[in-house]
């Protein structure tokens, strides 16, 4: 048996030797395989790089040598951004380095001083979803996704919220409605809330009582009933960027044909997309019961809905909430919604795709459905668009469905990454 003393020495000399074997730099060759170029997150495992160059200590530079943000997430992957022409391939490199702090281009945090809302976004999209400790959906609780349009690429959530919910101004407005001066406090709210554009956006979709701009849900039973989903109870953050931002979803059970379904997900939205992706389990799910992911369809422009299933992906236009202000706004406020674009794709094939019609609903007309089957476990994307953002190029429903159709086809034929 070694003592205390010989077993240090070993170790020095087995650490030496790695050294001594360690690679200086580590060749990373990305491939396309589609007729288009691509311009997205490359991802694998750290251990890969790690194993060759001895050290968790490195940066990624480009085929020039030059320094590329890169990002080292929670379940053991390297990611950074690539561009890989049509049918070709791109070099890259790790080398041992010290990595610098690199601009964040994702951000999100769960605001409990607030609302309990988790929200977050990269430099193209925002989104937030509700949190609540009360064990059941009611029908005036959100459960779906819900897009908060921006029009910059600056990380805006935090101040919207910060805006939004000052304890001073709210202070201040309760007074002024206390005076019987409510107009003027019409007025100071309408001059923070995120629910009006000041220059980067705002909210103006409506998701309420709704799968939003898709989520998950059980199909139950012959006939298709929808279960929507609990709201969500809490929330964990995983990532934070700077390249990608990532948390968990936790819900309670939820009865269905006598089965208590547990429900979980993992969320994650990387810089320069406009999709999030969704990975979803549900256990202990009874066999009458299919998943499926839905897009709320609302009564102002209910036919402005695209599925296509052939290429896993579909659609819908929102006009933004007409009620969202009140009638002495309306007539300026509401030109500034625009148009909304949100959208899932899905990287395997679906049984169907089909539209629910939802009488109790108010709001809406009903969901389209894009239907999984009996999978306990399924990955899918969500995500949106606003012809309003001139940071990015979609101002069109066309521009949309061409995004969504040549991101399906990126997710099922994934870069092809090998490590030298």
């Amino acid at each position: 048996m070694l003592s205390m003393k010989g077993y240090v020495s070993f170790l020095t000399l087995f650490m030496a030797s790695v050294s001594m074997f360690a690679a200086d730099k580590v060749k990373i060759t990305v491939e396309n395989r589609l007729s288009a170029e691509r311009l997205e997150m490359a991802e694998m495992e750290m251990s890969s790089i790690r194993n060759k160059l001895g050290t968790d200590n490195f940066i990624v530079t480009d085929a020039d040598g030059r320094e590329i943000p890169s990002q080292k997430t929670y379940d053991g992957k390297l990611i950074f951004q690539v561009g890989v022409p049509s049918k070709g391939k791109s070099v890259y490199y790790a080398v041992h380095g010290n990595a610098a702090e690199y601009e964040p281009l994702v951000f999100g945090r769960q605001f409990l001083e607030y609302n309990k809302d988790i929200a977050w976004e990269n430099n193209y999209v925002a989104f937030k979803c509700s949190c609540s400790d009360s064990t059941l959906n009611h029908k005036n609780e959100s459960f779906g996704y819900d897009v908060l349009n921006k029009r910059t690429t600056d990380l805006v959530v935090e101040a919207r919220y910060k805006n939004e919910f000052d304890n001073n101004i709210q202070a201040t407005i309760r007074r002024l409605r206390e005076l019987g001066y409510g107009d003027l406090a019409d007025d100071v709210y309408n001059s923070i809330s995120y629910y009006v554009d000041h220059g980067n956006g705002l909210d103006c979709y409506k998701s309420l009582a709704s799968l939003g701009c898709g989520t998950s849900a059980l199909l139950v039973g012959n006939d298709m009933s929808i279960q929507y989903p609990n709201t969500c109870k809490k929330c964990t953050i995983l990532d934070n960027g700077p390249l990608r931002f990532t948390f968990q979803m936790s819900f309670d059970t939820i009865k269905v044909d006598g089965k208590y379904v547990v429900e979980k997900r993992v969320l994650s939205l990387d810089a320069n997309s406009h999709m999030n992706r969704v990975e979803v389990v549900y256990e202990e799910m009874p066999s009458s019961v299919q998943t499926s992911v839905g897009i709320v369809i609302h009564k102002e422009n209910p036919y402005a809905y695209i599925m296509n299933v052939k290429d896993g992906y579909m659609m819908y236009e929102d006009l933004g909430d007409p009620e969202l202000y009140k009638d002495k706004y309306r007539s300026e406020q509401n030109l500034d919604f625009g148009h909304t674009y949100v959208g899932v794709a899905f990287p395997a094939t679906t049984d169907k795709m089909f539209f629910k019609p939802d009488e109790d609903n108010p709001d809406a007309v009903g969901h389209i459905f894009g239907v999984m089957g009996q999978k306990p476990s399924f990955t899918y994307y969500f995500g949106s668009a606003w012809n309003r953002n001139a940071s990015t190029d979609i101002i069109s429903m066309a521009d949309w469905e061409s995004y969504l159709n040549g991101f399906a086809k990126r997710i099922k034929s994934p870069l092809v990454i090998s490590i030298k």
